[in-house]
């Protein structure tokens, strides 16, 4: 189907628009957060940064992105609910940032944005069948459909958050997540998706350039857990609605780096008897750090990985007989990767291969999956 060169322009309006708002408002946020006491200090030997760093700079990508889709997007009922559950998420953001709040109430605030978003039809009503040999070619949800929706926004949410442990590194991945299903939206003509997502590409980019290591503002839980519930909301009106295989795998495959990393941190802290929520230093970035990458080498890895997992997504939608081969690809390189960075260095798991890092730097990690104690941040 033809992309439409008027939904490209609006597009791309949005993008720059969200990336001016962004980029303008970034340094406010700054000085505000400092007034409002929303600073890292660094008071432990988990923090790698040598004097006090603001966090809560999401709130220059949540403005940045609302003021991109008030003027661009026009306001149905799913639009209004998703705008709704991400203001809840981003004043719960604001209110941990400041006050570290406790894991429980944490986690039944974003139970209660992803009803508000789910309710107002950001649903997935169906999944396609991934039994090839069933005559059925897709499952209808039914009541399932809430609650099954509910954990995808949650998940995806506390996925985003997980990685939130480098200096650029959320930011960076959720730009490309961003832009890859700005390309599919375009691809499959899905106007309003595409809008939404080139505004919450240019937020992420008007942010990133003060984000990136050595960073000058953290975006906090204020941005990851925004970027993540907007990501996996999205998704849903875009995705997971088509009665093909893309409906599965392309989400998987887009979002592919927070959820491979979030999925290996809870299995692994099973396996030691640990609950999920306990934090440690195995996530993907720390694997990488101790491997001997320094803080950009090891952000741009993971760039690289999350373009990949992005291309394939796209191509996965715009192929026709080699998707299944494209998707099995995909499945081994993502594969190979986490057998080189989670099996071939597990002796140096938990140890920082540089004792003394880099000042500025944000190491130890986001790690607040449904509600876990903030390591770096707080």
């Amino acid at each position: 189907m033809p992309i439409q060169l008027s939904v490209v322009g609006t597009a791309a309006a949005a993008l720059l628009a969200a990336a001016l708002v962004a980029l303008i408002s970034t340094p406010v946020v700054k000085s505000l957060a400092f007034r409002m006491g929303a600073v890292d200090v660094p008071k432990d030997n988990r923090r790698m940064h040598d004097h006090p760093i603001p966090r809560m700079g999401g709130m220059a990508i949540f403005l940045g992105f609302l003021l991109s889709v008030l003027i661009f997007v026009p306001l149905d009922k799913q639009l209004r609910g998703m705008l709704l559950g991400s203001v809840i998420i981003v004043i719960l953001g604001v209110f941990d940032d400041i006050y570290a709040l406790p894991a429980k109430p944490k986690f039944l605030v974003q139970i209660v944005a992803a009803l508000v978003a789910v309710l107002a039809g950001n649903r997935i009503f169906i999944l396609s069948n991934i039994n090839i040999f069933s005559s059925e070619p897709y499952w209808e949800l039914g009541w399932l459909s809430i609650p099954i929706s509910v954990f995808w926004i949650v998940g995806i949410t506390n996925a985003v958050n997980l990685i939130d442990g480098l200096d650029g590194l959320a930011c960076g991945v959720s730009t490309i997540s961003s832009m890859t299903l700005l390309v599919i939206a375009l691809i499959v003509s899905e106007p309003q998706v595409a809008v939404l997502m080139a505004a919450l590409a240019g937020a992420c980019i008007g942010f990133l350039p003060y984000n990136l290591n050595p960073a000058k503002i953290f975006m906090g839980d204020t941005g990851s857990t925004f970027l993540g519930f907007i990501l996996a909301s999205v998704s849903i009106q875009g995705l997971f609605k088509f009665h093909m295989i893309i409906s599965f795998a392309v989400p998987f495959l887009m979002l592919g780096l927070p959820i491979f990393d979030t999925s290996f941190a809870i299995i692994r802290r099973l396996a030691k008897g640990q609950s999920p929520m306990t934090p440690d230093r195995g996530h993907i970035h720390h694997r990488l750090i101790d491997m001997g990458f320094s803080q950009k080498q090891a952000v741009a890895t993971l760039y690289v990985i999350s373009a990949i997992l992005g291309l394939s997504a796209v191509v996965l939608t715009t192929s026709g007989t080699e998707k299944a081969i494209l998707f099995l690809m995909a499945l081994c390189v993502t594969g190979g990767c986490a057998a080189k960075l989670f099996l071939g260095h597990s002796n140096g798991a938990g140890k920082p291969a540089d004792p003394k890092p880099a000042p500025h730097t944000q190491i130890a990690g986001n790690d607040n999956f449904f509600g876990e104690e903030d390591i770096s941040e707080k």
